[in-house]
């Protein structure tokens, strides 16, 4: 590879990184206000969220991820994740930010037998350019709920998605991040035992 070349190929390698690990930020004209935002409270998130639990459903560390369905640095966010579910309950609250397939594909996945199988697939779908899941029938209830969950995140003042929370497993010290992050990172986050690679 000439000189040239690398040249080229750096940056567009590190744009493509950072598109990576941020988030999928909402229009400027719907993004809440920081300073008018609620205090974010785990005890608020597990009384008001419907979301799906991945990972150990009886772990005492609990990891809340609110997610839109139509939002690429979710999916790999949900990839980054996989390797940690032994150590904590990750669930996931969808959200409907992006477009209207983000409330009806959100509520589709929370009205499934296995949540998780099917957001599998729906990555898979979306990563092969399909779109995703199709959308569910007799799914009202659960576009309510996909509806409660975004008023929770905004009231919180996020304005990004995948948006993080959870609690550090050494400190105990309430964690929050907006964006996508590595397996490595979102160990570091939540101070759990990073995978040998």
């Amino acid at each position: 590879m000439t000189f040239k070349l690398v040249r080229k190929f750096i940056p567009a390698t590190l744009i493509a990184a950072g598109l990576l690990l941020a988030g999928c930020n909402e229009a400027p004209s719907t993004a809440p206000a920081k300073a008018a935002s609620t205090p974010v409270s785990m005890a608020a998130i597990a009384a008001e969220a419907t979301g799906f639990t991945a990972g150990q459903a009886m772990s005492t560390r609990t990891v809340y991820v609110f997610f839109d369905a139509q939002c690429p640095h979710c999916g790999a966010l949900w990839e980054a994740a996989k390797p940690l579910k032994s150590q904590a309950k990750f669930i996931w609250i969808p959200v409907g930010i992006l477009n209207p397939a983000s409330t009806s594909q959100g509520a589709t996945l929370l009205a499934a037998p296995d949540p998780v199988a099917a957001m599998d697939a729906h990555e898979a779908s979306l990563l092969a350019k399909q779109g995703g899941i199709s959308t569910g029938s007799n799914i009202e209830a659960q576009k309510a709920a996909v509806a409660r969950n975004t008023a929770l995140m905004t009231r919180f003042g996020f304005a990004s998605i995948p948006t993080i929370v959870g609690t550090h497993a050494q400190t105990g010290a309430l964690v929050t991040q907006e964006g996508a992050s590595s397996t490595a990172a979102l160990a570091g986050l939540l101070g759990l035992q990073a995978p040998a690679n």
